[in-house]
Order: C-alpha cells, then structure tokens, then sequence
C-alpha cells in the first residue's frame, strides 16, 4: 500500500444542505492536505484537507455532481447547495475534510503541491486568535442540515 495510507474507521460526511450524504466503510485511507492551484480554485480556499479511499468503499445517499476538473479527475459537488465534497480520481475519492461528520479524525500525513502554498499560512500561528461572540450566535438560525 502507498505511504501514508493507515486504517481508518467508518466515516461519513456531506453536504450543507443535506442532499448529498456518503458513508465509507473502515479500511485504509490517506489524510493529506493539498496546495495545488486547482484545489485552491476548487475550494476557494488556501488549500485542500483530503481523505484518500478507494471507490468501491463508499455508499451515497443522493447523487453528486461532477465537473471534470482536468483529463484526469473530477470534482464532486452537491448539485443544490454546491459544497465541494471530493476529488475523484481513477479508482480512488478524496473527501474534503470539511464535509465529514464533525469528529472524525483527520491527521494528514504529508502537504502535497507545496510548491503552490501560500506564503501567508506560516503567519496564522502567530496570528492572535478570538472566539465567536456569543451574542451573534444566539442570533444565527442555521439552514444547513444536521451532520450525521
């Protein structure tokens, strides 16, 4: 097996909405994060937190959407609400860690496409840090569906 994959629980994850909910079985899985232009584009972030599985090791509840991101991959995404749920890729799936049930564990084991990183992320531990403010979230009425 290719370095970096460990065994993993069961896990599951989704979308915001609701509409798109996967389950993987346990077996071994890869946690890394990614800083390729194209998974920056992809998640309009600085980076990518993924899980690495093999396909035949994942149920869905609804169908995501995919748009084929190069001649080699796909990005899967909840055709209602649009979160980024993953990158397929041959016979494998890396989900986005932001879209598993919160508590799963995710422990990358390497950064990949460093080369892309941007240069303002070492800063972030240096930066001070703050909570929500209670007040607003008493004010919040979320419309996303409960995790699970």
């Amino acid at each position: 097996m290719d370095r970096g994959f460990t065994e993993h629980p069961a896990f599951g994850g989704g979308c915001q909405c609701g509409a798109v909910r996967y389950r993987v079985t346990a077996g071994p899985a890869k946690d890394c994060v990614c800083h390729c232009r194209m998974c920056q584009r992809a998640t309009g972030n600085a980076f990518a937190p993924l899980v690495e599985v093999q396909a035949d090791r994942v149920g869905w509840q609804g169908t995501p959407a995919e748009w084929a991101s190069s001649n080699v991959a796909w990005r899967g995404f909840c055709p209602t609400c649009g979160t980024p749920l993953y990158f397929r890729s041959d016979d494998t799936i890396e989900f986005m860690a932001g879209s598993l049930v919160q508590g799963t564990p995710f422990n990358p084991a390497y950064n990949a496409s460093v080369e892309s990183r941007v240069g303002w992320l070492d800063a972030l531990t240096h930066a001070p840090s703050k909570t929500t403010d209670p007040a607003i979230l008493a004010e919040v009425r979320t419309l996303q569906a409960p995790e699970g």
